[in-house]
């Protein structure tokens, strides 16, 4: 028995688009998993809900496990994780290497860089303009540079 063949979502009101998820409605993460070649399961249409329906936001697998889990989505931590690494693939999350034992999605794939506040684990957006990168290094034979990351670690002054 699937336990997911009765869980059922409530739809917003509010019209989303594919680049602005603020309200998700159900069917629009139908359309957003076709629009990127996945196909719209169970689990990955409760799990995109649950991501993009709250706007912009960082978060962890294990923040993402916690919130179905209140959400009585019934799906294991490696389902989470898969389903991170496969949105990220696509281009509908952007992940976020903060240190090396943790990485955080951001919903918003547009061009910024991220402050990390130490001790809360806390990540915030900067706006790309707010950044300037200076020269990069040219990059090996063969390859090209897809995207330069800023991450900017915050701590508490004493």
């Amino acid at each position: 028995m699937n336990p997911l063949r009765n869980f059922r979502l409530p739809v917003a009101t509010a019209p989303a688009s594919h680049t602005d998820l603020t309200g998700c409605p159900w069917h629009d993460v139908k359309a957003m998993l076709r629009q990127v070649g996945l196909r719209p399961t169970r689990q990955r249409m409760a799990l995109g809900w649950i991501l993009f329906g709250k706007g912009d936001r960082h978060l962890t697998a294990e923040v993402l496990y916690e919130e179905a889990t209140r959400a009585k989505v019934p799906v294991s931590l490696a389902t989470i994780y898969n389903t991170l690494h496969q949105f990220t693939e696509v281009g509908l999350l952007r992940q976020i290497a903060v240190d090396g034992s943790k990485a955080y999605f951001d919903t918003n794939v547009s061009t910024h860089h991220h402050f990390f506040i130490e001790g809360s684990d806390e990540v915030l957006d900067i706006p790309n303009a707010e950044v300037v990168v200076g020269r990069t290094p040219a990059p090996p034979e063969g390859y090209e540079v897809a995207r330069v990351d800023v991450v900017v670690r915050l701590r508490k002054k004493d």
